[in-house]
């Protein structure tokens, strides 16, 4: 028998801990992806140097350390007259820091895929359009998605530094127990970091299922 001073309350707001964690993942993500599938398609198809100025700001966002571009957002927001709570600073920095390395996730797999095979499909008479929906993505996918998922991943990890400015995640929570119960912090923070596998472990094994069923279509 486990002898702690952990309530049923404390554990739960280690859960609610979590829940904001995943919801600011889940925001980041499906934001961080969308943009980062149209910077990357431009990067990956149009003239290098128009899109010099876009990769000139995502190379800004991939190399400023995540927790400097928080603090940074979460201070000068105010100043330009914008009033943002601490979680919506979050979900954005996060976003557009997804993007900045989504967008090279997805120029890689467009590159991957031979010229040749793009040409032989345009030759058909596909448009741009039908040539990268049907011949482009369907190929792409398979070579981003591994990195996709350790990106999800990453950034999920990463939410843990969204404490710095003010929003109570799992990691923030689990400091406010520490703080409170001196005498057990390595117990909380295995149950933190139990919590933090629970969530990432469902979703490496999804994108290992995946890699495993195209392989076997193959």
């Amino acid at each position: 028998m486990i002898d702690t001073a952990l309530s049923a309350n404390d554990i739960w707001f280690l859960v609610q801990g979590a829940g904001w964690t995943l919801l600011i993942t889940a925001i980041a993500i499906v934001a961080g992806t969308l943009l980062g599938i149209l910077f990357g398609v431009a990067r990956a198809t149009l003239p290098g140097w128009s899109t010099l100025p876009l990769g000139f700001l995502l190379d800004i966002f991939r190399s400023v350390p995540l927790l400097i571009q928080l603090v940074l957002a979460n201070s000068f927001i105010p100043i330009l007259g914008i009033r943002a709570t601490p979680f919506a600073v979050s979900c954005l920095v996060l976003a557009l820091y997804t993007s900045a390395y989504c967008a090279e996730i997805v120029r890689g797999g467009v590159l991957s895929v031979p010229l040749t095979t793009r040409r032989a499909a345009r030759s058909l008479g596909l448009t741009w359009w039908q040539d990268m929906k049907e011949i482009v993505y369907p190929m792409a996918l398979r070579v981003m998605l591994p990195s996709w998922i350790g990106l999800t991943l990453g950034v999920m990890k990463d939410t843990a530094l969204v404490g710095w400015i003010g929003v109570i995640e799992l990691l923030k929570s689990s400091q406010i127990l520490i703080t409170r119960m001196a005498n057990e912090p390595l117990f909380i923070l295995c149950i933190a970091g139990l919590i933090y596998f629970l969530i990432s472990f469902p979703i490496s094994r999804l994108g290992a299922r995946l890699e495993q069923r195209w392989r076997d279509n193959d």
